[in-house]
């Protein structure tokens, strides 16, 4: 008799518990359906933005390559690069750099050096394109350049880890160069020289400017201390013969 009672009890508490699933489930069910709903509407826009985003990418590398290819005359070129239409800003900043190269060829150095100067003004954020963009600005203008505006330019360009910090370095090197300041640049040259990562390249531009201003080109042989005159050499004694 206990048994058949605790079946039925069992019974009735399972039938309890389907009828509060089924309530909760008429209650809530709705909440359920909308998070599905939701993951799968996300999932979709993240396909569909990732795909606008790559045809958004291969189109605008297409119109690049296509104004790049617009004649051999680059006024032509860089115009060409300049009407090339932008989805986004980090397109806009890459065609302002492009259409400055274009412009830099073709000789127009003011026009060159407000694209290079818009592109990084708009990069923001993204270090390395601004700097870039302010870098390829600095060595289009040259010595032209105020004074002022570049040694401010270069002076945060070359701040420790900044990503052309080397190049930048040189650049004021070349500055001071040009300054009459010859000694001073061959003090930054010599810095320069003992930087890790240095590029051959950049190793044999660094030696020929100190060729130019005078200086041994080699850090190393630089960096001994020359011997004293005044002292007598040193004299070896012979061996004692048997």
């Amino acid at each position: 008799m206990a048994n058949q009672n605790d079946h039925f009890i069992d019974e009735v508490t399972e039938d309890l518990r389907r009828d509060r699933l089924f309530q909760m489930m008429r209650r809530y069910g709705w909440v359920a359906g909308l998070l599905v709903v939701a993951l799968v509407g996300g999932a979709a826009w993240r396909e569909y933005d990732r795909a606008r985003d790559t045809a958004s990418a291969q189109a605008f590398g297409d119109a690049i390559l296509a104004a790049q290819s617009a004649g051999e005359d680059a006024a032509a070129r860089a115009a060409a690069i300049a009407a090339v239409a932008a989805d986004n800003p980090r397109q806009a900043v890459l065609r302002d750099i492009l259409a400055g190269n274009a412009l830099v060829e073709a000789g127009d150095i003011a026009a060159a050096a407000q694209r290079y100067d818009t592109a990084a003004t708009a990069a923001g954020g993204d270090v390395v394109i601004r700097d870039l963009a302010a870098l390829k600005s600095v060595i289009a203008q040259g010595p032209d350049m105020d004074p002022a505006a570049r040694d401010a330019a270069l002076s945060r360009l070359s701040a420790p880890g900044a990503p052309f910090e080397m190049i930048a370095l040189e650049l004021k090197a070349v500055a001071l160069s040009g300054a009459g300041r010859s000694q001073d640049a061959v003090t930054l040259i010599r810095q320069i020289q003992k930087m890790n990562g240095l590029s051959p390249q950049m190793r044999q531009r660094l030696a020929d400017h100190l060729v130019t201003l005078g200086a041994d080109p080699d850090p190393e042989a630089a960096s001994q201390t020359a011997p004293d005159p005044t002292l007598a050499p040193e004299v070896v004694q012979p061996a004692d013969e048997d």
